[in-house]
Order: structure tokens, then sequence, then C-alpha cells
């Protein structure tokens, strides 16, 4: 299945690193308040992407720049990926850059993987993706350039009060170039967008929820995790429904809203058209029958 554009910026963020260096310093990002991150709720796998491949082990690297972690318990299903390139506060490297994009290839196809939320494992900074399933950008510090424009990317951003966001790239005399000046004007409105990146304007995350930007807001904690912790209740709320459908629902929502509603609507049809016969919703007619769970494959 062609995944809906979530992260198609991978691909603008490669020639963007070209143009300037300076486009990537300001990629600074989603983190928290100087805190060291607290032990992920539920238990918890940690993998890396140095390659293709997949790793496990209780704790990642304090180099690897992309940890990838799988949650346990009631949060199975929810894949973290903690951007941690601390010593350049995220800003987006051709390096980080090829993992993000072997990682989104490796949970693309992974059927057991429901949600994906994205976060900083560096304090105060954020820096999100092209993938099928839901994705939550959990903003607990400052997501400006770079940082904001992966945030854009997700299906869902979730954001401290204390959060810092805005486009800044046109005080370094650049435009935003990682897909900023679509998904803004497409999120906010075209004259808020426009004026948002003509003044480099920096917004909190009550403004960012007055004009849209983000869908939730939430009060810093003392841990500077509140952000990363409403995602992860969000992602629990999504982890029921059935996976094939979830994926062709974010599939038909992407694709019409690039076109008219009648060509939405034949996409809506095509869409819905795929989930008749898959086993998840025989197995849905069954557990409202017998008035049980259900119990999904993605099948």
């Amino acid at each position: 299945m062609a995944a809906a554009a979530a992260l198609g910026g991978l691909g603008l963020l490669r020639a963007r690193l070209r143009l300037a260096a300076a486009a990537a310093a300001t990629s600074a990002g989603l983190g928290r308040t100087g805190h060291r991150a607290p032990q992920l709720p539920g238990g918890v796998a940690a993998a890396a992407f140095p390659s293709a491949g997949r790793s496990y082990g209780s704790q990642a690297k304090e180099e690897e720049e992309l940890r990838v972690r799988y949650l346990d318990d009631e949060h199975k299903g929810i894949v973290v990926l903690g951007l941690n390139r601390s010593h350049a506060k995220n800003a987006l490297s051709k390096n980080l850059v090829k993992m993000m994009s072997k990682a989104m290839d490796a949970l693309k196809s992974d059927k057991k993987v429901r949600t994906v939320v994205f976060r900083s494992e560096v304090p105060g900074i954020f820096c999100a993706a092209n993938l099928p399933v839901p994705t939550i950008a959990a903003i607990d510090g400052a997501a400006l350039g770079g940082g904001l424009e992966l945030a854009l990317a997700c299906d869902i951003r979730v954001a401290a009060s204390s959060a810092k966001m805005g486009l800044v790239e046109t005080k370094l005399a650049i435009i935003p170039g990682a897909g900023g000046t679509q998904r803004l004007p497409r999120t906010i409105g075209v004259s808020l967008a426009k004026e948002l990146i003509f003044s480099a304007r920096i917004v909190d995350g009550e403004e960012a929820k007055s004009i849209g930007l983000i869908s939730h807001v939430v009060e810093q904690n003392e841990a500077g995790d509140a952000a990363y912790r409403r995602a992860l209740a969000l992602a629990r709320e999504f982890l029921p429904q059935g996976p094939v459908a979830m994926r062709v629902a974010k599939l038909a929502i992407n694709q019409g809203m690039e076109v008219d509603l009648v060509t939405g609507l034949a996409i809506e049809e095509a869409c819905y058209a795929q989930t008749i016969p898959t086993k998840d919703r025989i197995e849905g007619l069954l557990a409202f029958k017998e008035k049980r769970p259900p119990r999904y494959k993605g099948e």
C-alpha cells in the first residue's frame, strides 16, 4: 500500500542540507526543558537503525543519533522514535536523515506497529514521517525551523504550554525548505501562515493551540515530558482499532485533502472497498456479536 504523505519531506530535507548548513542549524526541535528522560511507561525494547537491520537492548547507546523503542504492556503497538543528536541540538545531518529514512522503511512493513510517537532525547530540543500508521509529534521544548517542519509532517501534534514553535528561516535569508511553506498553510490557513513565516514569529503552546497549529496543549510537568505522556495516552486510544482500517483511513484522508470533494468521495469508496475482504472485518463483526473485545491481526 502506498503510504499517505506524512513526511515526504525526507527527500526535501536532503536537498535542503545541500543548500545551506545554516538551514540545518535552525532545526531546533521538540524536546524537554533540561531534564534527563524518565524511564518510558511500560516495558521498553530499544532498537537503533545504524543500518537497515533492527537491534535490541535495554538501553540505546549514547552515540546513537536515532533511537527506536518498541513499547510493551498496555503500550504494545506503539513505537517511539527519539532524536538524539545532542552535540548539534538535533540539527538535521545527512546521516540522521538517512537513518530516519531506513527506520521509516522498516516501520512501514511492520504490521505490529499501530502508532508512532516522535520525541526528542535531547533536553529542550526536537527535530517526525512518511508512514502509513498514525504519527504523533510530542513537543515538550522548542520546535523551530526544521523541527517544526518535521512536526507538521505528523498527523497530530501535542505540545506543552511552555513549548516554542516557529518557522524562523527568513531570519537567515532563506525560506522553510522541508515542507513548511506547504504544510503550514494547509494547517492554519494561508493568510496566518504567511504572517508567521514573513515575521519569523515564535509562538508558545497556548497560542499554537488557538490558531490550530497543534491539537492538544498541556501544562508542563517537573520531568519536562508532559506532551510526550499526553501523546502516549492519545496513542493508546488508537490501539484497539483495526490496523488495516487505520492505515486505509489515513490514506483516504491524506489523498482526499489534495483533490475536490467528488474525487475525494471516490477515493473514500475505493479505500472502503479495501477493508471489506479483510479478516479483521470478520473478526470485528464476530466480536460485536459475541460481546467481546476484537482480536485484530492486521489481516
